[in-house]
Parts: structure tokens; C-alpha cells; sequence
């Protein structure tokens, strides 16, 4: 492989429920409120904040199908039990993993018709992490073995 060549959005295959899915967009938005600590109104540190993290997908009704037998073994879209997802891309030379561990999914966008529309029909799934092994990139944990203290078994 070239030492030029860069990941895009093609490169990435996306796992859930075991199973590889094709999406249209996906995004994973960390939300860490560290914020900075003032003494009479000038800056002498930080403190740390809560953190989540929010993940979307937007998938066409084929890959929908995943969710889709998720939910049905489940009884129900709200039934699905969190699962982890993994973003990976790997071109010969480089490779990226994220991992977001234990996504709960929340039905979004269900529907929107166009009639006036070439694109495909897809479906917006919504889903936060809740597990306390959080996110982790290329094999490091995003929160630190303070945050977690009492959460995670070693």
C-alpha cells in the first residue's frame, strides 16, 4: 500500500450484534464536561466532569434488517440489550479501531420520504454508551482507571 494512502469513510467496516453493517453516516460524539477551576475569577486548574457519549447511525432498510432480528429476539426496539459497536478500518499499512462499549440503541429518524428523491430510504438509529469500559481508540481507554475505580473488575 501507498504511504499516501488515507482512510475514508469506505474503509471503515462497522460491527454490531456480531455482524457486519453498511452505513450511510455514522458518528461517535464524546461529551466530557472537564472543565477549568477559577480562584477569583482567574483560571489555577481544572476539574473533572461527567462524560458520555453519543453514537448515530444511518443505515438503509437492507442493514436496518440487523436491528430489525435484534429486536424481534428481543421482543421489542426498547428490548434490545446494549451491545458494543466497532468502527475499523485497516488499509495494509494502517489500521483505526474504535470500540464503544455497551450502546443502548433508541429508534431517531424512522421515516423521511421525499417524493422528489433518487437517495435510498434509511432509517437513523440513536444509541449512548453505558457501559463503564466507555470508548476505547486503538486499544486505549478513553476515561482514565480513576474514572472507572469501583466500576471495573481488573
Amino acid at each position: 500500500m501507498s504511504e499516501g494512502l488515507r482512510f475514508s469513510g469506505r474503509n471503515f467496516d462497522i460491527t454490531i450484534f456480531d455482524e457486519t453493517v453498511h452505513v450511510q453516516n455514522a458518528s461517535v460524539t464524546i461529551n466530557d464536561e472537564t472543565a477549568v477551576s477559577y480562584t477569583r475569577g482567574v483560571t489555577d486548574g481544572y476539574t473533572e466532569g461527567k462524560a458520555s457519549c453519543d453514537v448515530e447511525l444511518e443505515i438503509g432498510l437492507n442493514q436496518f434488517k440487523h436491528i430489525q432480528a435484534a429486536a424481534k429476539s428481543a421482543g421489542s426496539y426498547r428490548g434490545i440489550d446494549p451491545t458494543d459497536i466497532m468502527f475499523y478500518a485497516h488499509n495494509g499499512d494502517n489500521e483505526d479501531k474504535i470500540v464503544c462499549h455497551g450502546v443502548k440503541f433508541v429508534l431517531s429518524d424512522l421515516l423521511s420520504v421525499d417524493p422528489e428523491s433518487a437517495d435510498k430510504t434509511t432509517r437513523k438509529i440513536k444509541g449512548f454508551v453505558t457501559s463503564p469500559l466507555f470508548v476505547t481508540v486503538n486499544g486505549v481507554s478513553v476515561l482514565s482507571e480513576n474514572d472507572t475505580r469501583g466500576l471495573i473488575n481488573a
